[in-house]
């Protein structure tokens, strides 16, 4: 993983811009061991999972506010913006910019 600190701005904001790739997931397979920096909802989407680097972010657990649940629908068009290392789909199809 990318330690954010060593790089210079332009570098950090391309990274964070999801320069480093994107998938397509509309599964629902585990995704592990990912640098996730950005997901665009392609269609109503809801997570069994949603796992965050660290507390400031938002996730199925350990992020910050409510966790989400499988309750919670992103609508189709919605882009969040982050640092996940993993997420399973339980209904929808998104694609996940890699930083």
């Amino acid at each position: 993983m990318t330690n954010w600190r060593d790089l210079t701005v332009q570098q950090a904001v391309s990274l964070g811009m999801g320069r480093g790739g994107c998938l397509f997931e509309d599964g629902t397979s585990a995704l592990t061991g990912k640098n996730i920096v950005a997901i665009q909802f392609l269609t109503d989407s809801t997570f069994t999972t949603l796992t965050p680097v660290n507390s400031n972010y938002i996730g199925t657990s350990g992020g910050n506010g409510d966790a989400i649940d499988s309750s919670n629908t992103f609508p189709t068009g919605m882009v969040i913006f982050g640092h996940w290392s993993a997420f399973t789909l339980a209904t929808g199809s998104v694609v996940a910019y890699l930083g």
